[in-house]
């Protein structure tokens, strides 16, 4: 890994120094949402298609098993919600889309006749088929599906979810669309994913997730979700936000200790805003900071 890349951090006597930057500078290094935080990374707004879709395929398919036991994945609270908020029904078919470590799945096939399961990653399918049949969920298929190519007829689901995983997306819109076109008239969208402040401390948090991860192209703002989903055709009809701690140790756990040190020095020496936002707090293992989620639920009419 490069040691100097990006100009919102340094090392100086083996140590990461955070810059003094104050939010007015912030714009200036972490301005566009789209385009990319450091100078070895591509701008979103040249990455291909194809570009983005190997970037997720090498960032899950390397970490599959990590994100089976991960507890903001596993455990959220965002997953008893989406139940509560849904109501499923015994005759639904429900379409998973990005389904990762399949949570979203293991908790609705109790519920339903059928669920799929999607994802781009085959690691993750592969894991997600393997979990289902050690569950005894009978009920439960993997298929492989793009997010904004779904290779299901139109009408064909009671409902389609999505759970931390637009944030990866190529195209929201096109994958808010294909949402509309495979839900029966009726059916249900229900989609949770990591939200941000609008304006620059937004910009910080997106920027200090994409360096991290190369495959985050953007997580938006709740107006932004609340826009798209009633442009793709959705009523809707719910939405909130749910705040999850992070423990940066296992969080971090999978890059090494300069890195792990570079992520702490982004959490910690920033502005009063981005701080207020994040609350990193404690020291040492104890060390977390938070993230909120967004989640709605929407009809299509």
């Amino acid at each position: 890994m490069a040691m100097t890349t990006c100009a919102a951090v340094r090392r100086t006597d083996g140590a990461f120094i955070a810059l003094q930057e104050k939010l007015s500078h912030q714009k200036r290094h972490f301005a566009a949402p789209r385009k990319g935080l450091c100078r070895n990374e591509f701008p979103h707004s040249l990455r291909t298609a194809a570009m983005s879709k190997t970037l997720v395929q090498e960032q899950f398919g390397k970490t599959a098993a990590h994100y089976l036991t991960s507890k903001p994945h596993a455990l959220g609270k965002s997953l008893e919600r989406l139940v509560t908020l849904t109501s499923p029904q015994k005759d639904w078919r429900v379409l998973d889309i990005a389904t990762g470590g399949g949570h979203v799945a293991y908790t609705f096939a109790p519920h339903v006749a059928r669920v799929w399961a999607t994802d781009i990653t085959q690691e993750m399918l592969d894991m997600v088929k393997l979990e289902a049949a050690k569950r005894g969920l009978g009920n439960l298929r993997t298929t492989y599906a793009k997010a904004e190519a779904l290779p299901f007829d139109d009408a064909s689901f009671d409902l389609v979810t999505c759970r931390i995983a637009p944030h990866h997306f190529d195209s929201i819109p096109d994958f808010l669309a294909e949402a509309h076109r495979v839900l029966k008239a009726g059916g249900t969208l229900a989609i949770v994913d990591n939200v941000v402040p609008e304006g620059a401390v937004g910009d910080y948090i997106n920027a200090f997730e994409r360096f991290r991860d190369p495959s985050h192209l953007r997580a938006w703002a709740m107006a932004e979700w609340r826009v798209a989903i009633k442009q793709a055709g959705f009523d809707l009809l719910h939405e909130e936000q749910i705040y999850k701690t992070m423990e940066f140790k296992s969080w971090s756990q999978r890059y090494d200790a300069t890195m792990q040190r570079l992520l702490r020095a982004m959490l910690t020496e920033t502005t009063p805003a981005v701080k207020a936002t994040l609350e990193p707090t404690g020291d040492g293992d104890a060390f977390t900071f938070r993230l909120c989620e967004g989640l709605f639920i929407a009809k299509k009419s």
